[in-house]
Parts: structure tokens; sequence; C-alpha cells
């Protein structure tokens, strides 16, 4: 399964001192195009290109907090949940003790340059390689 290792930032904290929960949706973003890039598929050459990956849903379950200075890997798969949509199932974890933080369930769907939703290859690809280890 694809994985990415990050470090949580001191200003990415809230008053708490813990992560704001909107900062997750960054992390879950960049672990997704950092898995997009090294499967094949360039996010931002597809953007000049008129085709646009976009989100339509996005599920998260937090878990627990990560904290400043704390190491972390996002777990990234896809699947494919109907003709033209996509989950990416990502799974956040501290790398200290490897407990999951946050699931998250994002669906996207590939938009063409006239704005129509369609069935894109490259995710049907992915989705049918990254499934068998989901």
């Amino acid at each position: 399964m694809f994985s990415v290792k990050m470090q949580v930032r001191d200003y990415e904290c809230d008053i708490q001192g813990v992560v704001n929960n909107a900062v997750y949706q960054n992390y879950l973003e960049h672990s997704r195009h950092q898995f997009l890039l090294e499967s094949g598929v360039d996010f931002v050459d597809l953007a000049r290109q008129g085709i646009h990956l976009m989100v339509i849903r996005a599920e998260l379950d937090y878990k627990a907090s990560l904290k400043p200075g704390d190491d972390f890997y996002i777990q990234v798969g896809v699947e494919k949940v109907s003709k033209i949509q996509y989950a990416f199932l990502q799974t956040i974890c501290r790398q200290a003790d490897h407990k999951v933080m946050l699931q998250a369930k994002t669906i996207g769907v590939a938009v063409n340059e006239r704005g129509r939703p369609f069935a894109f290859a490259d995710l049907d690809r992915l989705s049918d390689t990254s499934n068998s280890s989901l």
C-alpha cells in the first residue's frame, strides 16, 4: 500500500495544542496528490489538459490527536465505487506507535473540459491495483 511520511508543524496546531481538525484535510490532499504522482498520474498536467479531479464528498473519522513534532504517515488506496466515482481510502497513523489517528474516505470524480464527470481510465487502473491491498 502507498504511504507518505510527514511531521506536524507547530503552526498547524490550535490553542488546545493539537492539530486543528481542518489541517487534516491538507494532509489528506497532499497524500492523494503524492499517491497519484507516484502512480504515474500527474495532477497538474491533467489540469492543463482540462481534466480535473474533484472531491465531491469527504468522510473523516477522528480517532486521536496529533501534536506538535509528531511524525506520522498516511496510507492511501483507491477503489471504484460507481461508474464515475472513486473513493480514496486513507489512514493517518502516528509513526512512534503506529496508532491510527484518523481514517478517511474521500469520494472524487474526474471532470472533463466541459465540466462533465466521466469514467477515468487512470483511476480505473489504480483502483484495480490498490484494491488488492486495502
